[in-house]
């Protein structure tokens, strides 16, 4: 085995579980210097748990019949944040870092958000939510990773290079999840701990190496992962930079100071020049079946801590990004995996309930409240749900169409149907398909089909680069359909036939796997 060899083969799987090729510092530097500044950015905060939206944006107007329906968690009328121009609905008194935002124009809310037969369990409905699948549907790619895969349609093939020298997406504060994922590929890189933002491969660092043979041979290792792990460089040269500004994040024991430590990366990220498209972020502890409020005091607790948390840490990121310049090129969004039920229990907590509001911050957004405040029926008993206002998918076409630009055919294929699209982000900016353009021409083209779509059959046009070639055919559902090619193959140009002519119309990937290298397509059938 020679050297570079060893280099490619012998590092930790680093990058969202996917391991990548090392280059010089020179070719790093011609890299960083090819960045454009251009690209926007969007900002996912993940609530983990389900957090109680009656709590948090409160319909003052429903407020007598919540009193008979919430006794042990609802919050005094005369603490409620008001909302400028919103008479009838108000904020948590935890949340002034929000209500400031409001006041700024820098937030809008969407009410009763859900989706048709919501499923209340945490690992399902969270499931849903990250890859926008339908209740009955599995689906394994994520919302946000097939979005990625259409602005780089080959990566990893080719990846990093002189247009996007930087990850795709980067979740900070705990691994790749499903959203973040096409086809078994992590569209991205993890950077598990919010104390250490370079060490990616999560505990590789933590233990120190011991003064004897075996603790040689571990810091060697170290070494050689750190030296073929790119994105830990570039994010290395970014972070570098050390450019926050604002004073504002919370931080030592104070309510929501992880999150905040995690915006903070991300603002000192964007700030260091890094292209990445997307940052994941999350907080955790919205699961409030007991102890949601203090006995003594509904407007204190463990609900207020976490909405505190969240509206401070999401308020000082945004000052950051202002004093910064910056702010103008991000987009936040919060969601959670569902709400909570309108009646609350006797344990001073809510249970599992359906729709519930999101957030959408920045200073390109739509200032205001989509929707209305949800009607609380006299009848409404232990398990009676808010009724669903938006589809959560609407949501992501929003941000598809009038933030990232897409076409509505395009959106319909990241989403996988028809979502109707909100107003709820200035559409005035969109940048065009310039950087797009760019974006497609990266990386190698390893894998084509011809005609696309097709009614029965189709040709796929592939490259070996020499070794065992594997290619497969799945359906939306990531069912295996059909192994089209799985031998070893000298380097060179192929083309196989693919019949699907007996299955149903619909989407389809054709799926190639290469030594190391892989690539996924779209195969679209139609009647």
């Amino acid at each position: 085995m020679n050297r570079r060899h060893f280099l490619r083969t012998s590092s930790v799987a680093t990058i969202g579980g996917f391991a990548v090729q090392g280059f010089g510092s020179p070719l790093l530097q011609a890299l960083r210097k090819s960045r454009s500044a251009e690209d926007r950015v969007l900002v996912i905060v993940q609530l983990y748990g389900g957090n109680d939206g009656l709590n948090t944006v409160i319909p003052l107007d429903q407020y007598s019949v919540l009193t008979n329906k919430r006794p042990n968690v609802l919050i005094p009328q005369n603490q409620v944040l008001p909302l400028a121009g919103l008479g009838a609905t108000g904020l948590h008194p935890a949340m002034t870092g929000m209500q400031e935002l409001w006041e700024m124009g820098k937030l809008s809310v969407v009410q009763g958000v859900s989706y048709p037969e919501p499923n209340l369990s945490h690992f399902r409905a969270t499931d849903i939510y990250e890859t926008g699948a339908d209740a009955d549907q599995l689906l394994n790619s994520g919302w946000s990773g097939r979005y990625l895969n259409f602005e780089y349609p080959n990566y990893p093939a080719g990846y990093p290079n002189a247009d996007m020298p930087d990850p795709l997406a980067i979740r900070v504060g705990g691994p790749i999840g499903p959203g973040l994922q096409y086809q078994g590929v992590s569209m991205g890189a993890s950077i598990f701990s919010t104390n250490d933002q370079l060490n990616l491969s999560g505990n590789i660092y933590n233990d120190p190496a011991i003064a004897d043979c075996s603790g040689g041979k571990l810091s060697f290792v170290r070494q050689v992962q750190r030296q073929t792990d790119l994105y830990g460089d570039v994010i290395e040269a970014a972070a570098a930079v050390g450019c926050n500004q604002s004073t504002l994040y919370p931080t030592g024991n104070a309510p929501g100071a992880e999150l905040a430590q995690a915006l903070k990366i991300v603002a000192q990220l964007i700030c260091g020049g890094l292209k990445t498209k997307i940052y994941w972020v999350s907080i955790s502890g919205f699961d409030t079946h007991a102890q949601q409020v203090d006995g003594d005091n509904t407007s204190i607790g463990t609900h207020a801590d976490l909405l505190q948390g969240l509206s401070d840490s999401i308020h000082a990121f945004q000052d950051d990004l202002s004093l910064l310049g910056l702010e103008d090129r991000v987009l936040g969004m919060t969601f959670s995996e569902f709400g909570r039920r309108i009646v609350d229990n006797a344990s001073l907590g809510t249970d599992h309930g359906t729709a519930q509001p999101m957030f959408l911050f920045g200073s390109q957004v739509i200032p205001g409240m989509l929707g209305t405040n949800p009607e609380i029926p006299d009848s409404a008993t232990y398990q009676t749900n808010l009724a669903m206002q938006y589809d959560f998918r609407s949501v992501y076409a929003s941000v598809l169409k009038d933030w990232f630009c897409l076409e509505e055919a395009d959106i319909d294929a990241v989403l996988l149907n028809t979502y109707q699209p909100l107003a709820v982000i200035d559409p005035g900016g969109c940048l065009g398909s310039d950087i797009r353009e760019v974006n497609q021409r990266a990386g190698a083209d390893l894998l084509s089909a011809y005609p696309n779509p097709f009614t029965e059959r189709t040709t796929l046009r592939y490259t070996s680069q020499g070794g065992r070639v594997l290619i497969q055919v799945f359906n939306e559902q990531g069912q295996l359909i059909q192994t089209v090619v799985n031998q070893p193959m000298a380097a060179g140009s192929y083309t196989v036939d693919v019949d699907l002519g007996p299955l149903p119309a619909g989407v389809y990937y054709a799926r190639l796997q290469n030594e190391s290298s892989q690539q996924v397509r779209n195969l679209v059938k139609v009647m």
